[in-house]
C-alpha cells in the first residue's frame, strides 16, 4: 500500500468533516479533538485536517503512507542515495498514531514530505517531549494542536 497524504489545517473541523464526507462519500477513519483524518480508498488519500483557527486553508504538510517498517526503509535509502536529505523519527507519537517515518527536506520551494508507517493508535496528539516535532505543530496541554514557530 501507498498513498498520499495530504495534511491541511482548518478553521472549523466539524465544518470540514461535513464537507470532506460529502466530497469524497466516506466518513472519517479516526476523530479526536482539533483533528480528523480520512483513508479514502478512490482516489488513494489519506486526507488529514488539524485545526487551527485562523489559519484555514493553508497546507500543514505532505506525507506518503507506506505498509510497513521494510518499506519506509528501503524509501529512506533510495532517497538518501538520490541526495535527498532525510530526518528519521522511529518510535514517534505524532497525529494520535505512533509511528516509524522520515522526513524529507531540499525541495525547490521548501516544504518537506514525510514517508511513514502507522505501527499503532495512540490517545494522545503526541507525547510531550515530541510536542514541537509531530507534523510541525506542538500541542498544549493535550488541547488541539497548534501551529509551532518553525513552521
Amino acid at each position: 500500500m501507498k498513498r498520499i497524504q495530504l495534511a491541511i489545517n482548518v478553521d472549523d473541523l466539524q465544518s470540514s468533516i461535513d464537507f470532506y464526507s460529502t466530497l469524497f462519500d466516506a466518513q472519517p477513519a479516526k476523530v479526536r479533538p482539533g483533528y480528523a483524518n480520512f483513508s479514502i480508498a478512490q482516489p488513494p488519500l489519506k486526507l488529514v485536517l488539524i485545526e487551527q483557527p485562523g489559519q484555514g486553508g493553508s497546507l500543514n504538510h505532505l506525507g506518503v503512507e507506506v505498509g510497513d517498517v521494510d518499506t519506509v526503509d528501503a524509501e529512506q535509502t533510495r532517497l538518501a542515495q538520490r541526495g535527498l536529505a532525510t530526518l528519521d523519527e522511529r518510535g514517534t507519537t505524532c497525529c494520535y498514531a505512533k509511528q516509524d517515518k522520515f522526513w524529507v527536506e531540499g525541495t525547490p520551494d521548501g516544504e518537506r514530505w514525510e514517508v511513514y508507517t502507522v505501527l499503532a493508535d495512540s490517545a494522545t496528539f503526541s507525547e510531550p517531549a515530541e510536542a514541537n516535532t509531530c507534523c510541525g505543530t506542538s500541542t498544549q496541554a493535550q488541547a488541539a494542536p497548534t501551529v509551532s514557530a518553525c513552521c
